[in-house]
């Protein structure tokens, strides 16, 4: 993989840009099958976010801080503008270089991710408590050798069915806890993500005039439905809200079939 900005990534294709940001805890791996779809048409760049993949760790992990490590990979590649497609904490990142750097974004979409208050969100809550108190790492490694237990963490719910743990361990995992403090810097990231720095940008996200797409499961448990509506009801440029029954957290992985052919009449929409 290419490193840009202290950050690894996947660039396919060619044509108009579009920039895929995942959340915390997977990585560009992530948006591999939406990439497949699309790469014929469009060029798709999928940074790791830092700590994440091979990206390098840094010291500040705040979300405004990693929506400011974006902009500096975005310029570093002189992607121009953009069409934004985010999930997860990844959306967080977006919403926050979104209204930092509206001239970035030719679009956004938005998949099930941090909104306002919600962030992180309750069910995750008990994962970020263990990560402030040094006891998330212990029990990550653990599943390095036994991905079975996949199943009975957050990854379990976030999927609608994990066909192969192992797979997801050695995509998303391994990467982190390989490097050099890596286990470390992610409990930190993981404790750094705050909802004040989500209320905080409300005002902007009420004046953003970018054309927003927002694409939602239905059936996530950290990311409620209403927030979809959330972002409708307060971004103005949002467009629409397309809910995916049934659809988990991680549905852009597993069901992309399903949510590229609203990216592509979104886009033909905009011009």
């Amino acid at each position: 993989m290419a490193k840009a900005a202290g950050l690894t990534y996947v660039d396919e294709g060619d044509g108009p840009v579009t920039l895929f940001l995942h959340g915390v805890g997977t990585g560009s791996h992530l948006w591999r099958n939406v990439i497949a779809e699309l790469r014929g048409e469009r060029r798709c760049v999928a940074p790791d976010l830092p700590v994440h993949g091979g990206s390098e760790i840094r010291e500040d992990l705040s979300l405004p801080a990693l929506a400011e490590a974006i902009e500096e990979f975005c310029a570093e590649l002189e992607l121009g503008e953009v069409d934004l497609v985010a999930n997860d904490t990844g959306g967080a990142v977006a919403q926050i270089l979104a209204v930092r750097h509206p001239e970035r974004l030719r679009t956004l979409t938005l998949t099930n991710c941090d909104v306002h208050e919600d962030t992180p969100p309750p069910a995750f809550v008990p994962t970020v408590e263990l990560a402030a108190r040094g006891e998330l790492v212990p029990l990550v490694e653990t599943l390095l050798g036994r991905p079975d237990l996949l199943s009975v963490t957050a990854y379990g719910v976030s999927y609608e069915q994990v066909e192969d743990p192992a797979a997801v361990v050695e995509a998303y995992l391994r990467p982190i806890l390989s490097k050099p403090g890596g286990g470390e810097a992610f409990e930190r990231m993981l404790t750094s993500v705050d909802a004040k720095d989500m209320i905080a940008i409300e005002p902007l996200l009420t004046v953003l005039a970018v054309p927003a797409l927002v694409v939602w499961g239905t059936g996530d448990v950290f990311f409620d439905v209403k927030w979809a509506r959330w972002l409708r009801d307060t971004i103005p440029g949002v467009r629409k809200v397309v809910e995916i029954e049934g659809g988990r957290l991680f549905f852009p992985e597993e069901r992309a079939a399903e949510l590229v052919p609203h990216l592509r009449a979104f886009w033909e929409s905009e011009g």
